[in-house]
């Protein structure tokens, strides 16, 4: 971290700030385990009780706020204005955290790069990303996450983004949002956020975002079919992949260290920021094959007769349903395919007919048991009429238990749901199953 002294600290926030005999900070810590030598703990809600622990672990200070969210925007907006950094901020209704994973792997070969960890993605994690930024990084890769209007504007109000990507637009928040429309006016907040002579990154052709690209002083980059970064082949094998691309009028072909074909797309969103960036087209294949995705998105593990469990149980909403759906079909081949899903959540008044939907597109993807959780989950089967065997459980516990009646081997499994329903559990036990 970009060292701050413990007077720019007392003139940035209010609250009780404890101190050593230390006169500077150079990070900043809300997780009292994870403390460093030289870290500020910002003690939030039940923190308090973890500031000694925090100092004896080698805290130089512990702070409890007045204000926490104000507290951790002061420290990660000081960070960023001091820094030379370009920061490039990805958000989206799906794909944002693979995007940020993506990219991060690409830059790192040829910038000092900080990417934010996991979903680090609010008024908590972004600041405390920021906060990673030393006195000679090139690139800081951040998540945006949303849940309302004003939101992402908040977020680049600290991060003063050079660089904004938008994956996707799609359903999700609608209780909160209500329409499609105003998914797309919450994420469009990126672009309105960056300066003259920044770069927007949208899927080509999503007619949600068009009413938000008229500004005549940015860069506007798409991705995607018809757009200036786009796929012309893909392949994949053993948790590998092969991408042709025509990007910016050249032709590449790189190899990941990914199988989902929806993260080519993803690839595709990330080579047009990493082109943004400056970096060199011709050497992305440096970090390509160094991708490492966050845990639980699409990660697999063998399962008895040459099975495998597809793990893709962070999030969901009908989007990423789908691309799962899509992607167990591919990587199962001829291997039966059971697919686990469960509750998609804050869907709104129409979430019935999206889980409906949902559960056409597996009969569409070929699926031989369907295993819906949740009380939401019901509402698949009613659009499963091609899938041969469907069974409902209202719980994870008893869907857990269905599934070990079900499991066969050799079967390919894949595990997804809205993060509420804690379908991880189900993953772990799956992994273990025996033979």
């Amino acid at each position: 971290m970009i060292p701050l002294s413990l007077d720019d600290v007392l003139q940035l926030v209010r609250g009780d700030l404890r101190t050593t005999d230390a006169d500077r900070i150079t990070g900043v810590q809300i997780d009292s385990r994870r403390i460093e030598p030289g870290d500020l703990f910002v003690a939030l809600g039940r923190g308090v009780g973890y500031v000694d622990g925090a100092l004896a672990a080698g805290a130089v200070a512990a702070l409890v706020p007045e204000e926490p969210f104000v507290a951790l925007a002061a420290l990660g907006r000081e960070i960023r204005n001091r820094s030379s950094a370009k920061v490039v901020a990805v958000t989206g209704s799906t794909a944002k955290t693979s995007t940020k994973d993506i990219l991060g792997a690409l830059c790192a070969p040829h910038a000092r790069t900080i990417v934010a960890e996991g979903s680090q993605n609010n008024e908590l994690g972004l600041p405390l990303t920021l906060c990673r930024l030393e006195p000679d990084s090139e690139i800081a890769v951040l998540e945006m996450g949303m849940r309302g209007i004003g939101q992402i504007a908040e977020l680049c109000e600290i991060a003063k983004p050079d660089i904004g990507v938008i994956t996707t637009v799609g359903p999700v928040h609608l209780e909160l949002l209500g329409t499609i429309e105003r998914v797309a006016q919450a994420k469009a907040e990126l672009i309105d956020a960056l300066p003259a002579g920044g770069t927007a990154v949208v899927p080509a052709g999503e007619p949600h975002l068009e009413p938000y690209l008229r500004r005549n002083d940015i860069e506007i980059v798409r991705f995607g079919e018809g757009g200036d970064v786009s796929l012309s082949y893909f392949a994949a094998r053993d948790g590998r992949s092969r991408l042709k691309v025509e990007a910016f009028g050249r032709p590449l072909t790189l190899e990941f260290s990914f199988s989902g074909r929806y993260n080519a797309t993803n690839a595709l969103a990330a080579l047009a920021a990493y082109k943004a960036l400056g970096l060199p087209l011709g050497k992305a294949q440096r970090g390509a094959k160094q991708v490492k995705l966050s845990p639980l998105r699409g990660e697999e593990a063998p399962l008895p007769g040459d099975g495998i469990l597809i793990n893709d149980c962070y999030n969901a909403n009908p989007l990423s349903m789908a691309a799962a759906l899509e992607h167990l079909a591919e990587r199962a081949g001829d291997h039966r395919k059971v697919a686990v899903l469960g509750d998609m959540a804050e869907l709104g008044a129409g979430a019935a007919a999206y889980h409906r939907e949902v559960g056409a597109a597996a009969s569409r993807a070929g699926v031989d048991v369907l295993l819906a959780v949740g009380p939401l989950a019901r509402s698949y089967l009613d659009g499963a009429r091609g899938v041969p065997s469907t069974r409902w459980a209202p719980t994870v516990e008893q869907g857990l238990a269905a599934l070990r009646q079900i499991l066969q081997p050799g079967d390919f499994v894949l595990v997804k749901g809205s993060r509420a329903m804690g379908l991880e559990a189900i993953g772990e036990a799956v992994a273990v199953f025996p033979a």
